[in-house]
């Protein structure tokens, strides 16, 4: 009967409550779509009014990358152990406080400090919302659900660059942060109601309940129940161990190929994300022109998420994304080479946009197949939090740079020569998702070159 219903997720049709569950997730991210870059967005507008060089407004936009570092190395594990329920209904308290008490904040110190907070609740709710949504979603789909999830967090970027424009103009850079924290806090009690908890944790931890719990799910998706849960089988991986499970002999090397190209691609893309208003305004545009710009580039990514995953229920899920990173790097240095003409800029950064969101969406789409069940959320967790090193290190080294004489046509450049770099590494692995004889739950069996 277990068999039954997993075999249901994996192979059978996609019932209505599957993509409840996968929309649910999607208006998470998008609301972490939003309160992440809120930093770029009103960026120029707080440097503006506290008086500060590039190298402080660089820290500025990596403490809320810091903090979804922490969240997702330290927070996310625990989905592992308690569920990925409640570990996202906490880490959205987390970010609502963060957001609600920025736009108060009194200097630059304190604001970075509550960005740290927004940061850590942020890490984790992405890391295992992404679970959830590759759980709920069967093989085929598997990959478009997961790429639907950073659809969202695209949406929330780009409206946060819309309601920046406005907000900014009328009220100040403080409204835009307290504008998200009351959308964050009011989708807490939405979250709590519909979330549903995933059905690989009920049938690998067994929780109290497990059983009832395993069975509204069944009844959700219109499958049988069960008169009482199966004995355990042996598992070859368990969530104990963490970080030290993840580089076991079946798992080190895929799990040190991910973790570099989270790296090197969240290192470009949140340069590309953070920086791009601002350098846009260096290289002559107005303010409002700039946050356009920036709007535009996520607004591409909405389509370029949706794409990936059309995409990748075709084809091999790791050739469109080393397609998608290649072609960003042609696109970087496109986009830093057209600021003089501002239409073919925004046609650029419309497109870059499509690139550069694509690659995201494509490592978080591929990096929970790699792991079994009672390691995903630490699997994922992890990746991305080294991938947020990156993306911490890119936009504070970008300032300073920029301090020290650096054009933005030379950062740009180097921003392409990351993305290659990534697209080099990931020829490193090959079907890393499971083949269809693999058992949700149990150890997959990535082939690597």
């Amino acid at each position: 009967m277990t068999a039954r219903i997993t075999q249901a997720l994996d192979d059978g049709p996609m019932s209505r409550f599957q993509w409840g569950a996968i929309a649910i997730c999607v208006l998470l991210n998008t609301l972490d779509g939003f309160d992440v870059l809120v930093m770029s967005f009103t960026g120029k507008t707080v440097s503006g009014e506290w008086h500060l060089d590039s190298g402080t407004l660089g820290l500025l936009l990596s403490s809320g990358l810091a903090g979804m570092a922490l969240g997702a190395l330290l927070i996310a594990p625990q989905a592992d152990r308690i569920g990925r329920r409640p570990v996202i209904l906490a880490g959205l308290t987390l970010a609502a406080a963060g957001m609600l008490l920025s736009s108060v904040s009194q200097n630059w110190q304190q604001l970075a400090a509550l960005r740290l907070l927004t940061g850590v609740g942020i890490g984790a709710v992405l890391a295992c919302s992404n679970v959830i949504a590759g759980e709920f979603a069967s093989r085929r789909w598997r990959g478009l659900a997961v790429s639907l999830n950073s659809t969202g967090y695209a949406v929330g970027a780009t409206i946060g660059g819309i309601s920046s424009v406005a907000l900014i103009d009328r009220y100040g850079w403080r409204a835009v942060f307290l504008a998200g924290g009351l959308a964050t806090l009011a989708v807490i009690p939405l979250a709590f109601r519909l979330l549903p908890e995933s059905l690989d944790f009920l049938l690998n931890r067994r929780p109290p309940n497990a059983l009832s719990r395993v069975n509204e799910l069944a009844r959700r998706m219109g499958q049988p129940e069960l008169f009482a849960l199966p004995d355990r089988e042996p598992a070859t991986f368990t969530s104990a161990g963490g970080i030290r499970r993840l580089l076991a002999p079946g798992l080190r090397r895929s799990t040190l190929v991910l973790w570099g190209a989270f790296f090197l691609v969240m290192a470009a893309f949140y340069f590309v994300t953070s920086w791009t208003p601002t350098l846009l305004v260096q290289a002559g545009m107005s303010a409002t022109q700039s946050l356009t710009g920036g709007t535009l580039l996520n607004l591409g990514g909405v389509f370029g998420t949706a794409l990936l995953g059309a995409l990748a229920a075709r084809y091999a899920l790791a050739c469109v994304l080393r397609t998608y990173l290649f072609v960003s790097a042609a696109l970087a240095v496109a986009f830093a080479s057209s600021t003089d003409t501002l239409v073919l800029a925004f046609c650029i950064a419309a497109v870059i946009g499509v690139a550069v969101n694509g690659c995201i969406a494509g490592l978080y789409a591929l990096t929970p197949s790699v792991y079994p069940a009672p390691l995903r959320a630490t699997g994922v967790g992890a990746a991305i939090s080294v991938g947020r090193v990156g993306a911490i290190i890119a936009p504070t080294t970008a300032g300073w740079l920029l301090d020290g004489g650096w054009t933005p046509l030379a950062l740009y450049v180097t921003t392409g020569a990351v993305f290659c770099a990534a697209g080099l590494l990931l020829l490193a692995m090959r079907g890393a998702q499971p083949t269809a004889k693999t058992k949700r739950g149990t150890e997959p069996t990535p082939t690597l070159l």
